[in-house]
């Protein structure tokens, strides 16, 4: 496997969090479903995860950004799971 086949996997990942919030979001105007809304803001966290793991493992591979990218991680995890409980509740 070549080199260059882990940094098209990761690029295509980014591209697709990011496709996928672009389009949350633009559902969540249309729509004003709170659901939406909080769905959009977990992707946009995806895809900063996915954009701190670029940055990792092929601009700065010497430099360590495991904290940022489980950050990014977990706010996604936690904006989606408080959204869901929001939701339910109401």
């Amino acid at each position: 496997m070549s080199a260059l086949a882990p940094t098209a996997v990761y690029l295509l990942c980014l591209l697709t969090s990011g496709v996928c919030a672009i389009l949350l979001l633009r559902a969540y105007f249309r729509e004003r479903s709170r659901l939406l809304l909080w769905t959009a803001v977990s992707f946009v966290f995806l895809a900063l995860n996915n954009l701190a793991l670029v940055a990792d493992m092929v601009v700065f591979p010497a430099t360590d950004l495991w904290i940022w990218r489980q950050l990014a991680a977990a706010l996604a995890l936690g904006v989606l799971l408080y959204g869901f409980i929001w939701e339910a509740e109401s």
